[in-house]
């Protein structure tokens, strides 16, 4: 059976937008940030959150039938080089992301505003944004990235320890659900236990991006509304966050089997 098939087309088109919309999130504190509304902002970030939580509980089940159609012959390679490609949908997504970004600020802004004029109704701003006038003035805020966003934007302004522990949730979060699942071909007769073990791992990875990474983020964007900071180390360190999300979906293949391997190993003392 050859790994490349419909169904895992869908899936990764799936991941590919979920990880860009993850990736868009951090834009979010931006455009609050530029227009002075953080409260606003944060509605809308949890919003996108919500949607991309439950699209990547939506796919879970059409992941998981991937190992039951792969047939008998060959089936850790094949489920492996699938599972791989998925990784991969996930690196591409946070690219799109990045490309998207500067757009997606500029779109954010005036959503923002919407949100607070409307007086924080959602279903409002939804019929707002798809009017006439309002997807006509939101085309001209459309363009691809270049070189002076990144102007301004150095090294010394990044906290290095919160870009490396980035790296590492979002790699757990990009493999959770996988190495979950290739570990029940690699202990069958723990099977439901490995399964199961996919929702502790990606629960202690939001739980790490709450701790660390989501705080330190929002306190700048405070900063900013306060005039304690500035916008620029606001961009240069949600533009290394995205970087660190980019890192941390490529070292997740490297993660994918390891991961696997020890998902299998821990269930031994569940079962």
């Amino acid at each position: 059976m050859a790994f490349l098939t419909n169904k895992l087309l869908f899936i990764a088109f799936f991941i590919l937008i979920i990880h860009c919309i993850e990736t868009l999130a951090y834009a979010v504190r931006l455009s609050g940030a530029r227009v002075k509304l953080i409260a606003s902002s944060l509605s809308l970030f949890s919003m996108m959150v919500i949607v991309s939580r439950m699209a990547n509980m939506m796919q879970q089940p059409f992941t998981g039938s991937l190992i039951d159609t792969a047939g008998p012959l060959n089936t850790l390679q094949i489920v492996e080089n699938q599972y791989r490609f998925l990784i991969g949908a996930s690196t591409v997504g946070t690219v799109f992301g990045m490309i998207l970004l500067p757009t997606f600020t500029a779109l954010f802004s005036r959503t923002i505003i919407l949100l607070a004029n409307e007086r924080g109704s959602v279903l409002s701003v939804i019929k707002r944004s798809f009017s006439l006038s309002f997807l006509k003035q939101g085309s001209k805020h459309i363009h691809l990235p270049k070189i002076s966003y990144l102007r301004g934007i150095g090294l010394k302004t990044i906290p290095m320890r919160l870009f490396v522990i980035n790296i590492i949730v979002t790699a757990i979060y990009t493999i959770g659900v996988l190495s979950a699942l290739y570990a029940s071909l690699l202990a069958p007769n723990r099977a439901g236990a490995t399964i199961m073990a996919s929702g502790l791992i990606n629960g202690i990875a939001t739980i790490l991006l709450a701790l660390f990474i989501d705080p330190k983020i929002s306190v700048l964007a405070d900063d900013v509304v306060n005039g304690k900071g500035s916008y620029l180390k606001l961009k240069s360190i949600s533009v290394f966050m995205i970087t660190g999300r980019l890192i941390g979906t490529i070292a997740a293949q490297l993660l994918f089997i390891p991961g696997a391997t020890y998902i299998a190993w821990l269930t031994k003392f569940i079962v």
